[in-house]
């Protein structure tokens, strides 16, 4: 089969990391960027070796050159905009999240099996190798009963925030804010993982009110959910006001693991259990012959090739995309009910 043509929505950084991907690839074509600026869509188009730069999505999905379409937009506009691909008979990527809920992300899946094409969320960590990594030591730990998946990134942009001033990254209108932008990265993890919990509890720290006019009304900063499961607990911390140092764990009867980097894993430690130490009054002194080892995760400069790997795969028939979605879909319904409890609300198209 011909290279997948690709046209690409957003000329922001995410999009050129994307685009770069999409150059490295021996199936996939870079065909060219969609903005409402015209200057813009042609020098970004001319930049990374394109041959049509698009003003309006419509545009692209009249283009015959394009198989498919990479939608890197603000959160509130993905659903309608893969559901225009879809209709017009193209496969499409979405930028995490597919939709800004479970009921929107559910109709561009049912829309594009209907259709024939492909509809899948551009989430990276769930199509990198090193999730498998994850999953090899979890085998290895026994049941597990506790752990922690956190992302936490202080955003350039909360300063414009604190400044008095809009932006998209803090703006329910837009379906953003922390848990959509950075948490996302946690819940999908913790679902690719564990599966659908049976009930979650999110708290979290809002930096808006329902007033605000600067923000659209209630927006998070940071939070944490607890997903609660027959026989563990899971712990999601998400920020996008802080830092957070600290891997992510998960702890089995028998070992635990740790790892960093939620949405790009780098780098982490397989500790199997040794003789558990009763009484013991030094600090850590919990076991003694515990064996450590370092867990190997391939090297990548860039994981967005993964779920480009994974997509043109769905695509071309050889791997099933529904399992894929089904991690969407099972994540975005989490996201609901924390967004409820909060007191965030988007805006539905």
């Amino acid at each position: 089969m011909a290279c997948l043509g690709f046209a690409v929505v957003g000329t922001s950084s995410i999009s050129e990391s994307f685009i770069s991907v999409l150059n490295a690839s021996e199936d996939a074509r870079y065909v060219g960027s969609v903005s409402r600026d015209r200057e813009r869509a042609a020098r970004v188009t001319a930049e990374h070796g394109g041959t049509v730069p698009f003003t309006s999505l419509d545009a692209a999905l009249a283009c015959e050159e394009v198989d498919a379409v990479y939608i890197a937009s603000p959160n509130a506009l993905h659903a309608a905009q893969a559901l225009d691909c879809v209709r017009a008979g193209k496969h499409v990527l979405v930028e995490k999240p597919l939709a800004l809920c479970e009921a929107d992300a559910r109709s561009i899946l049912d829309a594009a099996r209907s259709a024939g094409v492909v509809a899948m969320e551009a989430m990276r960590s769930v199509h990198d190798p090193g999730m498998q990594t994850i999953r090899d030591a979890i085998a290895r730990i026994g049941r597990v009963r506790r752990a922690s998946l956190r992302f936490g990134k202080y955003s350039s942009r909360y300063d414009e925030v604190l400044a008095g001033r809009q932006t998209n990254i803090f703006d329910a209108r837009m379906g953003t804010g922390s848990l959509m932008d950075i948490g996302v990265y946690c819940v999908e993890a913790c679902v690719a993982l564990f599966g659908a919990p049976d009930a979650v509890t999110c708290a979290p720290v809002l930096i808006s009110g329902p007033d605000s006019e600067q923000t659209g009304g209630v927006v998070d900063g940071a939070g944490t959910i607890l997903a609660r499961y027959p026989d563990k607990v899971v712990e999601l911390s998400y920020s996008k006001i802080s830092q957070d140092l600290l891997p992510c764990q998960i702890e089995g009867e028998l070992g635990t693991v740790t790892y960093s980097g939620v949405s790009v894993p780098l780098e982490g430690e397989l500790l199997l259990r040794g003789r558990a130490v009763g009484g013991a009054q030094r600090p850590g002194e919990f076991s003694e012959g515990d064996v450590t080892e370092r867990l190997a995760f391939p090297a990548c400069d860039n994981n967005m090739c993964y779920e480009l790997a994974d997509f043109i795969a769905c695509v071309r028939g050889g791997l099933d995309a529904a399992p894929f979605g089904e991690i969407t879909c099972t994540s975005l319904s989490i996201m609901d009910e924390a967004r409820r409890q909060a007191g965030i609300e988007f805006p539905r198209g």
